[in-house]
């Protein structure tokens, strides 16, 4: 496959069962395939991206002795700011040329999760910032969960599957600012070294511009760019793995602009979707079978997450 589809997810919100079925044949075959699609029609009304990214630029643009307040020490990354140069990709020691910011799940009143996740960080000097943070957090949610029914139907499961590991679950809103790139890059590091995301789904803002590169099943680089009412949404490793390799997750990579380019800014701001600690990622029964026997070793979304963070160099062992 030489392109990202595009799929409509108001084909699947209709009620009409033959658009339905069309958005969960498309997603399905998609995720199979290349592990990525361009969606339309999510949640995000172009208000709340054009506050979100100018919150995001204000942010990054305050003195780094303000920002350097909010790293928040001993929570592996997981709330307020993480800077530059401090993640890297698993298996690579030369750290990503990024600085970003973590949004975390708004645990609802009375849930058993309510001491389980870090605190978010409020940011005094810009007061809409978490306010408009939260809502894309709400909104960028809201579309995941029908991107997974669909998804459980596709695989044969009941199409609110998921809707009990997600609730709550501990998702994040990452908004990432790539510097401008000042000197030659040390030991060949990117933006954003080739990897594979940790979570059940990555739902991306930002990907207009070239820069995002996805590796085929041909080990082809090809370039991923969305519209600008499009997110890109990708299989992470969790998904992959409960589905027995069934929905792929799909090798990626920011890299560098052409030198003239150096000079440029770029932002982009995923959303990682992620279940609760507790959830099960072994292997469903619905996606092993005789020419696809069972890949992976039992594991909880928890301990998963947790190794990975290891790997990435944001939890020391």
């Amino acid at each position: 496959m030489q392109q990202i589809p595009s799929v409509d997810l108001r084909d699947f919100l209709s009620d009409d069962p033959a658009r339905k079925q069309k958005f969960v044949n498309e997603i399905g075959k998609a995720y199979e395939e290349i592990g990525f699609v361009a969606l339309k029609g999510h949640f995000l009304d172009d208000k709340l991206v054009e506050d979100l990214y100018a919150e995001v630029r204000n942010f990054f643009n305050l003195p780094l002795e303000t920002k350097a307040k909010y790293e928040i020490p001993g929570i592996g990354g997981q709330r307020g700011y993480v800077s530059f140069g401090k993640e890297h990709a698993k298996g690579r020691s030369a750290g990503d040329l990024k600085e970003f910011w973590h949004f975390g799940q708004y645990v609802s009143e009375g849930s058993k999760w309510a001491g389980e996740y870090p605190d978010n960080v409020e940011v005094t000097e810009l007061p809409k910032f978490n306010t408009v943070g939260k809502e894309a957090y709400q909104m960028l949610e809201k579309t995941g969960v029908y991107v997974l029914r669909a998804l459980a139907l596709y695989i044969g499961l009941d199409e609110f599957y998921f809707d009990k590991y997600i609730k709550d679950g501990n998702s994040i809103l990452r908004p990432i600012h790539y510097p401008p790139i000042t000197d030659e890059p040390k030991d060949g590091a990117v933006r954003a070294a080739a990897h594979g995301d940790i979570n059940l789904i990555t739902l991306l803002m930002g990907a207009q511009g070239k820069g995002l590169q996805v590796q085929n099943h041909n080990g082809e680089w090809i370039d991923a760019m969305a519209q600008p009412d499009e997110l890109m949404i990708n299989v992470g490793d969790m998904l992959s793995r409960h589905t027995n390799n069934k929905l792929k997750s799909t090798i990626h990579q920011v890299v560098n602009p052409p030198r003239e380019l150096w000079g440029t800014s770029r932002y982009s701001i995923p959303f990682f979707m992620h279940p609760v600690s507790d959830m099960s990622l072994n292997c469903l029964p619905e996606c092993i079978d005789e020419n696809n026997p069972k890949r992976y070793e039992d594991i909880t979304a928890g301990e998963f997450l947790h190794e990975r963070l290891v790997e990435l160099g944001l939890i020391k062992k």
